[in-house]
């Protein structure tokens, strides 16, 4: 880590951590100023890709939604969904409203889980001055006891209605391979309520917390739907304050673009002006403030939170405001509850049999936006897929956002500056894992 030069801000300061901690996969960053003007923002993701997309071409449809699971363990169902989402379109199954309930339920538990996780043990650290959830625990226990029960209950969702808790293995084309009795699921309700009371306490604990001052003027994309966006959604919503672009999903190559940079595994993702974009809590609430669970809506009011959230350091405020979203919206979901005579939808012989088929799929992961692309051949085969996850498309807005942060740190001790680049990077729950399924390799010279 470069030292500090005491001395005037005309000189270069380089704020850099080789391995970024508390965050999902491997990577770095680098700020770099000269005369106090950026000349270098770069989040390096140098975990090695996957290819994902690659692994699906060839494979039977009926295969994709295990498969895919396997790009995430802490959002598989965001995935699966995606994925089940997309070959229904291409395979044109309609799935009726108790199937789609029960994957919204599904969705929620992956919500609390994940949100969970980033709150009390990845992010919260950061705002109480402990290098990590284990120091942090021998002074605030409570926290920390908080944030792994409601895991837990999140765990134990995605355990009934998937199977198991990582990689759920029920999801399927057309619904599950076998849904849960109503006895079963109604188990859930008090663990739920007592979780939904966590998530209430957390969001008012959060809203509590300083938060470095920063203000962004964000252009915020999330899925529409008819409830707040969760596991579903054919349109795409870009806007700032006060406009909005509506995108179908399958014209998403037509606003969006993706490209290689030097410096990352990882695709980049921004508007074809070259606008870098949010994606994520944040982007929901934005578009979507007025389609909360009342539950929820009534702790934002009493925190008096805006809609438009401007500020990265309080994406932990919204996170928590999920929580409570999530865990309301479960007991509902469980509440009325009725199994579903069939688990899933089978699919129909196809009219052409000779044609290719495309389907599209967009759901809204903990971290934001997920959109898939698969085009299936003649006999069913994946013939081509495309993955474009959310930590890819607020990669470049965190390099920005970055940028817009220099002339603040510039006012501190270079230690405590590099710490607040690091805090601002996890504010977004960043899964790099999930950003380098893909990448252009050529071999030259084999």
């Amino acid at each position: 880590m470069s030292e500090k030069r005491e001395s005037s801000a005309c000189e270069e300061r380089t704020y850099h951590v080789d391995v970024l901690t508390r965050v999902e996969g491997e990577g770095r960053f680098v700020l770099q100023l000269e005369g106090g003007r950026v000349v270098r923002s770069e989040l390096a993701i140098f975990e090695a890709p996957r290819f994902s997309e690659a692994f699906l071409r060839g494979r039977d449809r009926h295969e994709v939604v295990d498969v895919v699971a396997r790009i995430c363990g802490i959002c598989p169902v965001a995935y699966q969904m995606s994925a089940a989402l997309a070959l229904e379109a291409a395979l044109e199954i309609s799935v009726p409203d108790p199937i789609r309930r029960l994957r919204r339920l599904l969705y929620c538990g992956e919500w609390i889980e994940s949100h969970a996780l980033h709150v009390f043990l990845l992010h919260a650290p950061d705002f109480l001055g402990f290098p990590s959830a284990i120091e942090m625990a021998a002074e605030h226990r409570e926290l920390v006891e908080r944030g792994l029960r409601m895991k837990k209950i999140g765990n134990a969702i995605l355990e009934t209605l998937g199977g198991r808790a990582t990689h759920p293995v029920s999801p399927r084309i057309g619904g599950f391979s076998k849904v849960p009795t109503r006895e079963r699921l109604r188990a859930l309700r008090e663990e739920l309520a007592t979780g939904l009371r966590d998530a209430e306490l957390t969001v008012a604990w959060a809203a509590s917390l300083p938060m470095p001052p920063l203000d962004v003027d964000y252009v915020y994309v999330a899925l529409d739907a008819p409830e707040y966006p969760l596991e579903r959604g054919d349109t795409i919503l870009v806007g700032r304050e006060g406009t909005t672009t509506r995108v179908p999903i399958e014209r998403f190559d037509e606003f969006f673009v993706e490209r290689q940079v030097p410096h990352s595994n990882a695709l980049q993702a921004t508007l074809h002006d070259g606008t870098t974009y949010l994606t994520g809590p944040a982007a929901r609430l934005h578009h979507h403030a007025e389609r909360l669970h009342p539950r929820a809506r009534a702790v934002m009011e009493s925190i008096a939170l805006p809609r438009s959230v401007r500020n990265p350091h309080q994406f932990l405020v919204v996170r928590a405001l999920e929580l409570v979203h999530a865990f309301a919206e479960a007991l509902d979901l469980v509440e009325a509850y009725v199994e579903p005579r069939d688990a899933f939808v089978r699919e129909a012989p196809a009219a052409d049999a000779t044609i290719a088929r495309i389907g599209f799929g967009a759901t809204e992961a903990p971290r934001g936006l997920l959109w898939h692309r698969y085009e299936l051949d003649e006999d069913g085969l994946v013939r081509d897929a495309r993955i474009v996850p959310p930590t890819s498309q607020n990669q470049a807005r965190i390099e920005a956002d970055l940028v817009a942060m220099a002339p603040a740190l510039l006012a501190l001790r270079h230690d405590e500056a590099t710490a607040l680049c690091e805090r601002l990077i996890r504010s977004y729950d960043p899964c790099i894992s999930c950003a380098t399924h893909f990448l252009d390799l050529r071999i030259e010279g084999a």
